[in-house]
Order: structure tokens, then C-alpha cells, then sequence
């Protein structure tokens, strides 16, 4: 059985795939199989390239103070 390395809630993108480079204004994405496509779009040839992805940042933690510990 093959394992998964990354998340399988990761949607295929243009902007993601091996085959794909994204161009300077980030509108549209120079493909090598299929031209200039939407980075949001996919194709048959998807392959995942995970150093391509950028994370969401993760949430700021609100601040707390002293007196919301206190009883």
C-alpha cells in the first residue's frame, strides 16, 4: 500500500504543480504541458510539488491579562 506523505485535504493547483511556474504578476501560471493557465486550475499531468506550497500563517493568539486568571 502506498503511503500518503501530505494531507489529502490539499486541492490540486496550478500554482502547486511540478509541471508549473508562476509568472511575476502571480495572475497566471506558465505551464510545460499545457501553456499559460489560472493558477487555480489543473490538468491530467498534476504532480504535487510540496516546496511550491506556501503555508497559511497560523492564527495570532489573542492576548491575555492577569485578571482573566483570577477568580
Amino acid at each position: 500500500m502506498k503511503q500518503r506523505l501530505f494531507s489529502s485535504e490539499i486541492s490540486p493547483a496550478c500554482t502547486y504543480c511540478k509541471f508549473g511556474f508562476l509568472t511575476r504578476d502571480g495572475r497566471s501560471v506558465l505551464c510545460e504541458k499545457k501553456g499559460v493557465c489560472s493558477p487555480y486550475d489543473s490538468c491530467r499531468h498534476y504532480r504535487y510539488a510540496p516546496l511550491k506550497r506556501v503555508p497559511k500563517r497560523p492564527n495570532v493568539l489573542p492576548k491575555y491579562e492577569k485578571s482573566d486568571f483570577e477568580l
